[in-house]
Order: structure tokens, then sequence, then C-alpha cells
């Protein structure tokens, strides 16, 4: 493969991968949409992270696993209760990746 297929093949897949990206932003960037819309979808960021919290936390081999050998979701019961009170990320991944960190050194699961 010569040096100019490789550039532009870098070229080609940095516009397909940013392009379905940035149109949307450029085109529906200038249009205010009805607050009803605005509402639903200021739901749908935090939809999409608990569902993939909800996915690593409860299948972290792939399978459902729901167990007292299961080391995330002990983790998750103080993070979660950390998140609701401070409504912090940083104290709830800190709470996150030393209760992580505790448990994989001195659980002995």
């Amino acid at each position: 493969m010569s040096d100019t297929s490789i550039i532009l093949m870098i070229f080609g897949v940095s516009a397909v991968s940013l392009l379905p990206r940035m149109l949307p932003v450029a085109l529906l960037s200038r249009w205010e949409f009805p607050q009803l819309l605005q509402k639903w979808l200021s739901f749908v960021a935090p939809a999409v992270l608990g569902g993939l919290a909800a996915l690593s936390i409860l299948a972290p081999k792939g399978y459902i696993h729901i167990s007292p050998g299961n080391l995330y979701l002990w983790a998750c019961i103080p993070t979660f209760f950390v998140a609701i009170k401070t409504r912090s990320l940083f104290y709830t991944l800190l709470v996150g990746i030393v209760t992580m960190a505790l448990l994989y050194n001195f659980a002995g699961i």
C-alpha cells in the first residue's frame, strides 16, 4: 500500500467518523425546538448512561451475574448512596474507585 493510499484512507475514515457527528449540530443548532421536545431530549443522555452502567454492573462478564461474588454490585451500593447524597461527580467517582480498590484487594472473592 502506498503512502498516498494510507493518507487518503486516514482522511476518508476521519470524514466518515466526524460528519455524522458534526452535521446535525451544524444544521439543527439554529432552530428553536418546542419545550416538550427539549425536556424529552434532556433525559436521553442520563438514560443511555444508566443503561451502560447497569450493563457493566449486572453483566460484567457478558452474562447476567447477580451473586455475592459480583464485586461490581457491592461497589455500586456505597457509590449510589454517595451520588444521591452529594450529587457530586467527583465524590461519586472517588467512592466508586476506592470501593473497587478495597474490594479487589481485601474481599477475597
